[in-house]
């Protein structure tokens, strides 16, 4: 992220002081509610407060909202109650952000944040256990348990999208293993001819170039490998083959002493 990715703004704190209630309502009454245009009156909200109890609030929705329902869909419930829980040891706040529209403008508009309030109150709406909402419950109940896949009858050949049993990459693959898997035994004689000439060359190997060099099945190779090198656990080494100190018959260099003593002889 760049330095001047992130840009300060001001927050505007006129309204931070001022109560919000957090309403939790059921998702068919929020369907309806993002449906609604933004001058459509969505329900109406009844505070009543007895002497001696608790506050007891209700809501109504509005026939517009009602009659928004779509062809073959269930009716909703008309009332519903709010259950009120107080907010305690949490502050929530509600933010609203502004996007400016005129960006053309000589003086171009900010984006602006503003606090709308802080939520003192939760409420949680409720519908009455009525007909009407038996009914819905049923419905959303039957829907949940239709399966997600079902079997249709073709009633013609489908040409596109045919399912492939095997892909062509892995059918190639198995075929080479097959081949690799089918590999004939050289004599032992012969392999280990090709496994001295190979380490006259370097002193260490790894399995996969020795299973290259003899072209042998990697479990036939092995075994004989166990017979004349050693495999080395530890670094620098580390899971490499090396020959036996028996088996190595490696080129030196004459000595020094050798090499004076043979100028000497040419004097």
């Amino acid at each position: 992220m760049s330095k001047d990715s992130h840009i300060d703004r001001d927050l505007d704190l006129s309204n931070a002081n001022r109560g919000v209630w957090l309403v939790k309502v059921p998702k068919y009454v929020a369907e309806r509610w993002e449906k609604a245009p933004s001058d459509m009156e969505v329900g109406k909200l009844k505070i009543t407060k007895p002497q001696g109890q608790k506050a007891q609030v209700s809501l109504t929705l509005s026939s517009a909202i009602l009659n928004l329902n779509e062809p073959g869909q269930e009716s909703i419930p008309k009332d519903h109650r709010l259950d009120v829980s107080t907010v305690t040891q949490q502050t929530l706040g509600v933010f609203s952000h502004v996007i400016p529209t005129n960006t053309d403008a000589v003086v171009p508009e900010t984006e602006k944040l503003y606090m709308e309030g802080k939520i003192v109150q939760k409420l949680e709406c409720r519908p009455y256990a009525d007909n009407c909402y038996m009914k819905l419950k049923l419905e959303s109940i039957r829907k949940a348990s239709l399966p997600t896949r079902q079997v249709k009858q073709l009633d013609r050949v489908v040409q596109s999208y045919k399912p492939v049993s095997d892909h062509k990459n892995n059918i190639e693959y198995m075929e080479r293993k097959k081949a690799e898997g089918k590999k004939a035994r050289d004599d032992k004689d012969s392999v280990l001819e090709m496994l001295f000439a190979a380490f006259e060359k370097h002193q260490y190997y790894n399995i996969k170039d020795l299973v290259k060099i003899t072209k042998q099945p990697i479990t036939y190779l092995k075994e004989i490998l166990k017979e004349v090198c050693n495999y080395n656990l530890k670094n620098p080494h580390k899971n490499m083959w090396e020959l036996k100190p028996e088996y190595r018959h490696y080129k030196q260099e004459p000595a020094e002493s050798e090499i004076k003593k043979d100028e000497s002889d040419d004097d």
